[in-house]
């Protein structure tokens, strides 16, 4: 009887996802990216990138095991990629957008990016990946829905917010990039202002429009937050009211009531916010954690307006924790949690899947510093600073199996007492096993954020000092949150568990726009040798080459199809 029913349960179980993937459709986009003189966040003349005449650019709004088809123009005058952040290219990093797994899109070229939503729900963001390009915008919001079959652990808002905020330089990002090969003073440096939307601060003198939402009294709304920007972690927060957190990077989370919210460089979460307040306007306020006294430029600034208001904002703004106060920060973190009976993308509970009693295969232990490598400012991971190749190191695997291009497992996965030096950092990522990263952050006076492309990993743990194996008692394996971007304080640990059943070479690396650029990744090459299209994808049809491969395209290659003309 027992077996009857698990039976039936099973079969149940398949005709629900079988249904929740017949129903996926396709999503086609066309983005002209453009290099924008006249486009002002504030008033600077700065170039912004823009997609459409759009900055921040637009929303890609799917449910998910949609697949999305992105045609990306590059008016801009240098090559081009988009990644898609925390979208985790199931069987798929030939589409990640990222310098090791794709050619860039050359100046008056266009590429099609094909990526599915698989199995995922929440709240996401794009952005170019190369050239600190993310420093001038070209970033935007993702969002992927449920199918109708699957609940939402929440009533449905009045409305949904994307809410993109982030620190911003006055400078031209080409200058900027330019003075961090040579400039030490550059390379410490902080951002200028921050931007809500791409708008500034409410109240600013360089400030043109500022980013405002109207609410009705007694209605609840959806905020999705991310931190888009490039250095700076910030908390933000509503006068008056408080918020309830429900979403992470794909993760219903435990509902907690905050009054407040540290965000991440590279995160995103989704809050509720009722308007219960009397119907007046109130500051929207995202304030830079580790900077103080914080100067108004460095603090985002908007409004939030009930529609009957005839009162604008006026007075200090809200007050916050302070942004020295790391144990609120690490307390903050801790408390937030997985829910285990919500549904997820699939028709199962995210309890479904625990770590209570996993077996690791493999434990990495990163720490993330400042170097510096015949007299250039670099970062590096493990005292090894990333070097960029010409040729995508998925291309070099996939043709060449790496040969002449990168030495498979010559980067240290544990902390090293070495003198700096470049390094092609790829390693091996076990196929179906359990990984453990051990982020490090004792050497840099700024709260770090790692990123890890292809999956979302469990945040086990947060502690101060050195991590050594006897701190796992200490880890959280009940209910520890999945995401994809995770914080490391300073002088502090963060742990987080994988499973790699996603094969792919996947990027590992710091969010932050600076580290990234000069160094602070490595790649993590997850094979698995049964060639069935089931367990990873081929090259696609439109792949582009370079490197080594593009005067002498290797044996197998797909012919590309002739590019679509522009109609310029």
């Amino acid at each position: 009887m027992a077996s009857t029913v698990h039976q039936r349960s099973l079969i149940a179980l398949m005709m629900a996802i079988f249904v929740a993937g017949a129903n996926a459709i396709d999503i086609f986009l066309e983005w002209n990216v453009t290099l924008d003189n006249t486009f002002k966040p504030v008033s600077q003349d700065q170039p912004v990138i823009t997609i459409n005449g759009m900055f921040p650019g637009p929303l890609i709004n799917a449910t998910t095991n949609d697949l999305v088809h992105v045609n990306v123009f590059n008016n801009m005058d240098e090559p081009l990629l988009f990644t898609w952040n925390g979208i985790q290219q199931r069987l798929n990093s030939w589409q990640d957008g990222v310098s090791g797994t794709n050619c860039p899109i050359q100046p008056g070229t266009n590429w099609t990016y094909v990526f599915q939503t698989k199995d995922q729900i929440g709240s996401f963001f794009y952005f170019p990946s190369i050239n600190f390009q993310k420093a001038a915008g070209g970033f935007g919001p993702i969002r992927v829905n449920n199918r109708n079959v699957i609940a939402v652990p929440f009533p449905k808002p009045e409305a949904e917010f994307d809410f993109l905020i982030g620190d911003w330089y006055y400078d031209n990002y080409k200058l900027i990039r330019s003075r961090m090969h040579f400039n030490t003073v550059a390379f410490d440096g902080i951002s200028d202002i921050m931007l809500m939307n791409g708008k500034g601060p409410f109240g600013h003198q360089l400030t043109k429009a500022y980013e405002s939402f109207n609410v009705t009294k007694g209605k609840t709304y959806r905020f999705r937050i991310s931190n888009v920007g490039n250095a700076m972690s910030f908390n933000f927060r509503i006068e008056n009211h408080q918020m309830v957190l429900v979403e992470t990077e794909g993760s219903y989370t435990n509902q907690i009531t905050l009054d407040s919210l540290d965000v991440h460089v590279g995160q995103s979460y989704s809050v509720l916010v009722t308007a219960d307040q009397n119907e007046a306007d109130y500051y929207i306020v995202a304030s830079p954690k580790l900077i103080g006294p914080a100067s108004r430029s460095l603090v985002g600034v908007g409004v939030l307006h009930y529609s009957n208001s005839n009162t604008h904002v006026n007075g200090p703004l809200p007050t916050g924790p302070d942004p020295f106060d790391l144990d609120f920060s690490v307390n903050q973190a801790k408390s937030i949690r997985w829910n285990l009976t919500a549904g997820a993308a699939r028709p199962n509970r995210q309890g479904s899947f625990n770590v209570t009693n996993v077996t690791l295969s493999q434990t990495f232990i990163l720490q993330g510093s400042k170097a510096a490598i015949d007299g250039l400012p670099r970062y590096a991971i493990n005292n090894v600073s990333y070097y960029t190749v010409d040729t995508p190191l998925k291309l070099a695997d996939y043709f060449v199996n790496g040969s002449g291009v990168y030495n498979l497992d010559q980067f240290p996965v544990k902390t090293v007492n070495a003198a700096a030096a470049y390094g092609v950092s790829v390693v091996t990522g076990i196929h179906k096993g359990w990984i453990e990263l051990v982020f490090m952050n004792n050497i840099l006076d700024a709260v770090d954020s790692w990123h890890f492309d292809g999956f979302g990993f469990y945040v086990v743990g947060f502690g101060k000092g050195e991590w050594i194996p006897d701190l796992r008692n200490t880890y959280n394996l009940v209910d520890p949150v999945v995401r994809s971007t995770v914080q490391v304080y300073p002088g502090g640990w963060t742990a987080v568990y994988a499973f790699l059943d996603n094969p792919g070479m996947w990027n590992l690396r710091s969010q932050l726009s600076k580290n990234w650029f000069l160094g602070q990744e490595l790649y993590v090459r997850v094979h698995d040798d049964d060639p069935n299209p089931a367990k990873e994808r081929p090259p696609p049809d439109n792949l582009l080459l370079c490197g080594i491969f593009e005067s002498h395209p290797p044996a197998g290659a797909p012919s590309p199809s002739p590019a679509p003309s522009t109609g310029r």
